[in-house]
Order: structure tokens, then C-alpha cells, then sequence
């Protein structure tokens, strides 16, 4: 049985692993997590842990001048040194959750070869607590970086749920062409269960086995709720000249995708994308 610990409580992906790896691998893992709110995290022991799934952090908030330095001292600072305290510990993996955030993207195509250019905090903050934590790797202690696309699932915060805010307040939704990498929430959880199961280091960029796009996300969530949604090629038209100035808009309708090859492969992929639509709502 492997012995994982989460450090970062409450946050949405941590819940949402802890949950998953409970009740469908029970006899398999044994799962704990704690809370990085203060120092009382400090005197907790790591050892006998095999991994370590750090997803504490600081996302979905306005970023301000005066928040900026907290972006650096939760997502980067704290990560380095739990990643310390990990491999002094004597645990074998640390998994660090960063973001596609990191390339600074709000649209385009990401391959393999493409530099990361953060442009916010948030994404600056989780580059550099990457290029903190894997000096650290060896052949004792590996370090396996997660960047995933936008995740959704039930209760999520994000794009999901302003598209699905949208669908229950109008009968007429923009009909237009994107895609953009998504990755529900129990295939990420999958993901990061195969990582720990076999002990996965370096990169990964964990996504749907399809792109999205927003349109027929909107129309399957209407169709879900059992209500009807009538797609507007007009409105798609403005919304593709306005689109540009609105970064919000831009998040929620302009494409932007992954095009580096697991090496996972899609295994991880318990749910496909009708359902998980379903099961998001």
C-alpha cells in the first residue's frame, strides 16, 4: 500500500483527489493531508509518506499590487520548502500542481518546444517554484510537474462555471469555432494516481482525450439540465470581433490547446466528456 500525503488543505483538486482515491482505490492507497496554514505543518513528520501531492496555493483571485507579494510566498516560496522538508524527510516523490498559466497564453498552441512566458503573478509565482523545486531531483527523489489545462468537474470555480452560469440564464447562446484543452476533474485525479503508482517524474500536461469547444460544451450542458439553447452564428460573429479586448472573453472563447504527447497516454481518461459534463453539473 503507498502512503500518500496532500499538503494543502481544502483546496478543490486536493478534496477532490483525497475523495477520489477513497472510493475507488480504498485498499490500494492510504491518503492524508494537512493544512499549510501556519506552521503547525512544520512538526508533522513526512517520513513513511512515498509521495507528496503539493497543491496548496493562491489562484482564482483578482491580482493586485497589494496581494502580488502573496503570490510568491504561497505558490513559490512554500512549495520550495515543503519540497525540502519532503526529500530531507526521506519521501520518494514530490508532485508539485502548477499550471498552464506559466506560458502565459490566453490563446494559441503549446507544444513541446514552446518557452514559458508567465504574464501574471500567478503564473510567474508557480514558474518559479518549478525551477525552484527541480534542482532538488535524483535518482532518490523524484520531482514530477504537473501543468493542466483548465480543469472542471462539480463545484469547480473558473470558466466552467461562468459558461454554465450563462446557459441557465439565456435561451440563446454564441455559436462560434474554438478549442481549447480541458481536463475533468476525475481524470486528473487518475492522472495523478498513475504518477504516484508509477513513480512518474518530469513534465506533464494531463488533458481530455478531445479538445473542447465552448459551444458544444454549452449546448451539452443545456441538454443535461433538459433545457433547450438555440446557438447564434451572429452572435458568434461579435463575439469574435470583441473578443480580443475582453480577456475574460478571451479565456472563455478563444482557443488555446496542448499539443505535447502524454507520456501517460490516455489511460487516465475514466470518464469521457458527455459524462463528465453530467456529472459536473
Amino acid at each position: 500500500m503507498k502512503k500518500i500525503l496532500i499538503t494543502g488543505a481544502n483546496s478543490y483538486i486536493g478534496t477532490s483527489f483525497e475523495k477520489y482515491i477513497k472510493e475507488n482505490y480504498p485498499e490500494q492507497y492510504e491518503i492524508d493531508t494537512v493544512d499549510m496554514i501556519g506552521d503547525g505543518w512544520r512538526e508533522k513528520s513526512f517520513s513513511g509518506y512515498d509521495s507528496v501531492f503539493h497543491v496548496a496555493g493562491i489562484a482564482h483571485q483578482k491580482e493586485t499590487k497589494e496581494n502580488a507579494h502573496l503570490y510568491y510566498e504561497v505558490n513559490r516560496n512554500l512549495a520550495i520548502e515543503v519540497a525540502v522538508k519532503a526529500k530531507s524527510d526521506g519521501v520518494k516523490q514530490f508532485v508539485f500542481l502548477s499550471s498552464m498559466s506559466v506560458y502565459g497564453m490566453d490563446t494559441g498552441t503549446i507544444t513541446a518546444q514552446t518557452v514559458p512566458t508567465p504574464k501574471s503573478n500567478y503564473g510567474k509565482s508557480k514558474l518559479q517554484a518549478e525551477e525552484g523545486i527541480i534542482p532538488f531531483a535524483d535518482e532518490q527523489f523524484k520531482v514530477c510537474i504537473l501543468r493542466p489545462p483548465m480543469v472542471y468537474g462539480k463545484d469547480c470555480r473558473g470558466n466552467f462555471q461562468i459558461v454554465l452560469k450563462l446557459v441557465k440564464k439565456f435561451p440563446i447562446f454564441p455559436k462560434i469555432k474554438n478549442e481549447r484543452s480541458m481536463v475533468y476533474i476525475e481524470n486528473l485525479c487518475e492522472f495523478v494516481r498513475l504518477c504516484v503508482e508509477k513513480e512518474s517524474d518530469g513534465l506533464h500536461f494531463p488533458q481530455n482525450r478531445k479538445y473542447v469547444n465552448t459551444s458544444d460544451m454549452a449546448k451539452r450542458i443545456a441538454e443535461s439540465l433538459g433545457k433547450k439553447l438555440y446557438l447564434s452564428k451572429a452572435g458568434g460573429g461579435v463575439l469574435c470581433l470583441t473578443r480580443p479586448f475582453v480577456p475574460m472573453l478571451q479565456k472563455a472563447f478563444g482557443s488555446l490547446i496542448y499539443t505535447v504527447t502524454e507520456q501517460i497516454d490516455d489511460e487516465y481518461c475514466v470518464c469521457d466528456f458527455a459524462e463528465s459534463i453530467k456529472k459536473s453539473l
